[in-house]
C-alpha cells in the first residue's frame, strides 16, 4: 500500500505515454513521492488545450517498464488531466508535472503546446503544476539535464507551493544541466506556409510549414536563456486578461 504521508504526483505529458521522456520523468518524481501516470494514448502534440466532447473516453492500463504501469487515455492531455482528478485516482495529487516534452515548450510554443496545457489543467484545478521540455526533438535526445532541472524544480514547488493560477513552465537544452535560470517568455511567433499539392483523386489537399521568428533582441528571455545553454524557467498563468490596459480603459465610455 501507499504511504500516505509521501506526495502523490500525477504525470501526464503529450507525445503519449510510450514516449521515453514521459518514463524519464517518472523516474525523477519517483524520488519525491508516490507517482500516478495518466497519459495520452498516442502523439497529442501541439494540440492546445483542446478538450473531447464529442466522443467517449477510455482509460486503459499501460505497463512504462517492470517498475512502473500507468493509464493510456484516448484523448487530450488536458482530458488526461481532467479525466485523473476526477474518476481515475485513489487520492487528489500533490502535484501535476508533464513532460518531459521532445522540442521546446519556450516562447509562443507554451500557446500551442499540449504539454504545457496538461500542466495549466492542473493550475486550474487547483494543484502546483510543472511542464518540462527539452529543446530536442530526437526521441533518444540525452535527457539528463532535463531530468537534473526538474529535480531542482520539483523540489521547489514541493517545498514553496506556487501562487494560484500560476504553473511552472521549465525547458532544458539536452545534455549535462549548465544551470537553471528565471526568464520570460519570449515575443515570438512561427510565419506559417501551406504548402498546396492535389491527391489521386483530384482534391486539394495542404500541408503546414514555416519557421519560428523571433521578435525581440532584448536579453532575459527564454528563449535568450536556451541559447546561452541554460534551461529556462519560466511561471506562466491562464489568465489572459490584460490587467494593465484594462485598468486604464475603466474611465472609457463606449
Amino acid at each position: 500500500m501507499s504511504d500516505k504521508k509521501k506526495p502523490l504526483i500525477l504525470v501526464c505529458n503529450d507525445d503519449g505515454i510510450f514516449s521515453k521522456g514521459i518514463m524519464a520523468l517518472v523516474e525523477v518524481a519517483d524520488e519525491f513521492g508516490d507517482v500516478e501516470v495518466v497519459a495520452p494514448d498516442r502523439q497529442q502534440s501541439a494540440v492546445g488545450h483542446a478538450i473531447t466532447v464529442s466522443n467517449p473516453l477510455r482509460a486503459r492500463p499501460f505497463k512504462l517498464d517492470s517498475r512502473f504501469s500507468g493509464q493510456a487515455v484516448n484523448g487530450t492531455p488536458a482530458d488526461c488531466i481532467k479525466l485523473a482528478h476526477d474518476k481515475l485516482l485513489d487520492r487528489k495529487p500533490d502535484l501535476v508535472v508533464s513532460g518531459i516534452n521532445h522540442g521546446s515548450n519556450a516562447g509562443i510554443n507554451i500557446l500551442y503546446s499540449g504539454t504545457v496545457s496538461a500542466a495549466t489543467e492542473g493550475t486550474i484545478l487547483g494543484y502546483p503544476s510543472i511542464a518540462v521540455s527539452c529543446t530536442d526533438f530526437d526521441e533518444d535526445a540525452d535527457l539528463t539535464g532535463c531530468q537534473s532541472a526538474a529535480r531542482k524544480v520539483i523540489k521547489y514547488v514541493l517545498e514553496n507551493g506556487l501562487k494560484k493560477g500560476v504553473t511552472m513552465n521549465l525547458n532544458a537544452p539536452s545534455g549535462p544541466l549548465k544551470g537553471v535560470r528565471w526568464a520570460r517568455q519570449a515575443e515570438s511567433r512561427y510565419v506559417e506556409e501551406f504548402e498546396g499539392r492535389i491527391d489521386p483523386h483530384n482534391r486539394d489537399y495542404y500541408w503546414m510549414t514555416g519557421k519560428f521568428e523571433l521578435l525581440e533582441k532584448n536579453g532575459g528571455s527564454d528563449i535568450d536563456v536556451l541559447e546561452k545553454g541554460y534551461a529556462s524557467l519560466t511561471p506562466i498563468q491562464y489568465d489572459l486578461t490584460s490587467h494593465e490596459l484594462l485598468k486604464a480603459l475603466r474611465g472609457e465610455k463606449l
